[in-house]
Formats: C-alpha cells, structure tokens, sequence
C-alpha cells in the first residue's frame, strides 16, 4: 500500500476503534505525522490517561506503552512492535536494583521513567527527564539511589547537594554524540543555540547552552530569541522542531544518533495494530499498583 492508502486506512481504523495514536518524538517522520498527540515518553502516558478513547497505540518503545497501560487500566493499550525494547530500560533488574538497596539502605530510591514496570514498583518515586532535579531535591534523604541512567544521575549530581549513587546504564543513542560533534556544528553554526539531552555525556553537557528534555527543547526554541539550533538528541526530534517551529533551523548534533528501536514502527505495523489490536501491552495488576504510586509520588512532587 501507498502511504497515502495507509494513512487512509488509519485514520478509518482509528475512529472504528475509538482509538489515538501516540507518537514519540523519535519516532520516524510519516509516523509522527500521523499521530493524534506527539510527546515524550511520560508527557504522552499522561495524555493517554486523560483522552477519551478506548484503544491508546503507543508508537514508541516497550516502557513508554507500560507506563501508560499503569496510568490507564480502562483502556486497551497496543504497542505496534513488541520487540521495539529499550536497552536502557534493560540495563537495570529488580535483583540488582535489590542488590543495590541492601548495600545502602539509608538512600531514597529513583528510577528514571525509562525503565520497566516491575522496576518502577521497587522504588520510591520516579523522575523524568525535565523533573529529576526537583524530584531529587524533595527528597528528605542525604544519598539517594539513581537508575538506571549514569549520564543523567551525573547531571543531576552537579545540580543537588546529595550523594547521587548512579547505575552505569546509559542510552545507546545518546552516547554516540560526542563532544567534538558539538564543537563541529559550532564551528559551522556559530549563532546557533545548543540544546543536548541530560542523557548525553557529560563533557557534552559541559558545551551546552540548555540541557533540556525533548519537551523543553520544544518550549525553548519555539520561546527563545535564537534562529538556530544545535541538537544533541535522537534526530528523530529535528522533524518534529522543524514541523512545530517552521521559522526557524534545526541542525543534528550528530546523524548517529539514531534509536534503531524507535525507527522499528512502521505505517504498515500501526495498521495492523489498530486493525489486530495485537501487541496488547499488560502488566500484572501488584506490579501496576505498585509503580503507579511511585508515578503518583512524582506528580505529588512537581
């Protein structure tokens, strides 16, 4: 089929179904234009929780399609590739988050929203990318347990009086941009704004003028008074800045950073999905109740 034909044949689905389509903001570009709701990972789960519909399709990776399963059990949540995973997510197991609890048992516990269910139910509260700092910093603990990511457990360490005790994951995309990326489109841009996820290297980071999350890099660009930018993120984001901010120019820190997860989803996958209703993404109901108070802690806290 055409895209055209599938584009046609979502969109019958979708009212069939009573159905949205969520994007993230990596996934690929026909994806993301036929999505209802763009996003990050907890921005859409939020978004799924508050839509009137009966079937949620979440075009992303495997924990963003559970978060939004824990906050909406009323609705059927499909996810159009199940082997679209997360290694980050994978990085961090409840025998080793266990693990690193008894060896200190006086620390608060976070865990990124980029990790699986059963992870989010064994710790205390969960953080996104845009909220780790104030999620840490309202915590009445001295040391606190951060995972499963090193490179923002580092970033929020430079911005908190606490110990920050990180798990050595880190995101396999994000890493590939490199410091001298940065110091290139500087060089070929030199008017341009950089804006670089908190989950990039640190000496990335150092170079940055905004570390945000996608969503903030959204809101910064569309607010600032700059005309360029350099993006230190998954180049999925750069189309979704150059549809939402048409005035301005975008520019990858780096054509490597690509998530071969995200880009698995496919037009073709979202129709079958919505036309299947396969890929049924559940979770355990003590493992959902379990992970939704840590979520519900979070929004308690921002």
């Amino acid at each position: 089929m055409s895209v055209e034909e599938l584009v046609k044949e979502i969109t019958s689905l979708k009212k069939e179904r009573n159905a949205v389509l969520l994007s993230h903001n990596y996934q690929l570009p026909s994806v993301q234009d036929v999505a209802d709701f763009l996003g990050d990972s907890y921005g859409l789960s939020k978004k799924a929780q508050e839509i009137d519909a009966d079937v949620i399709v979440f075009c992303g990776v495997k924990f963003m399609a559970e978060t939004a399963a824990i906050l909406s059990p009323d609705k059927l949540v499909v996810i159009p590739d199940i082997y679209a995973g997360c290694p980050l997510a994978e990085m961090i197991s409840v025998a080793k988050l266990r693990e690193l609890k008894a060896a200190h048992p006086d620390a608060a516990t976070v865990a990124y929203v980029n990790t699986n269910a059963d992870v989010k139910a064994e710790v205390d509260v969960c953080c996104t990318s845009s909220n780790a700092i104030k999620v840490v910093e309202s915590l009445d603990a001295e040391e606190i347990i951060f995972v499963p990511d090193k490179y923002l457990a580092n970033y929020v360490s430079t911005q908190v009086d606490k110990k920050i005790i990180p798990w050595e994951g880190y995101c396999s995309t994000h890493v590939k941009i490199l410091a001298d990326d940065i110091l290139r489109e500087k060089k070929a841009h030199p008017k341009a704004c950089v804006m670089v996820h908190p989950e990039c290297r640190a000496e990335v980071i150092e170079l940055a003028d905004k570390v945000l999350s996608t969503g903030g890099m959204v809101e910064n660009a569309r607010d600032s008074s700059a005309t360029e930018f350099i993006v230190g993120t998954e180049v999925g984001m750069i189309h979704r800045l150059k549809k939402d901010i048409p005035g301005k120019s975008f520019y990858p820190a780096s054509e490597l950073a690509v998530c071969p997860n995200m880009k698995r989803t496919t037009l073709d996958k979202v129709a079958w999905s919505l036309k299947e209703l396969r890929n049924v993404v559940s979770i355990p109901e003590d493992i959902r109740l379990r992970a939704r108070e840590s979520i519900e802690r979070m929004l308690e806290i921002i």
